[in-house]
C-alpha cells in the first residue's frame, strides 16, 4: 500500500502546483508576492480553481497522514 500512497502524493503534489500556478494573475510578478489591495469576488473559472485547490490540499493531507500511518518503521 505504501508505493500506492507515495505515487498518489507525487501526483497530487504535481496537480496542486499546476492549479496554484494557473491561479496566478496580474502584472508579471504575481508569483513573488505582489498582492492586490482591493477586494475581489471570485467567479467562474477562478472560483473553480480556488475550490479545487482546497480539495487537493485536503486530499494531500489525508494521503500524507495515511502514508505516515502505514509506513514501515
Amino acid at each position: 500500500m505504501e508505493p500506492f500512497l507515495n505515487a498518489a502524493m507525487i501526483i497530487i503534489s504535481i496537480a496542486l502546483i499546476a492549479v496554484i500556478l494557473l491561479q496566478i494573475r496580474g502584472e508579471g510578478s504575481g508569483a513573488f508576492g505582489a498582492a492586490q489591495s482591493t477586494f475581489r469576488v471570485r467567479r467562474g473559472v477562478e472560483l473553480l480553481f480556488f475550490r479545487f485547490t482546497i480539495v487537493l490540499i485536503v486530499v494531500f493531507v489525508v494521503v500524507a497522514i495515511l502514508s505516515a500511518r502505514f509506513s514501515d518503521l
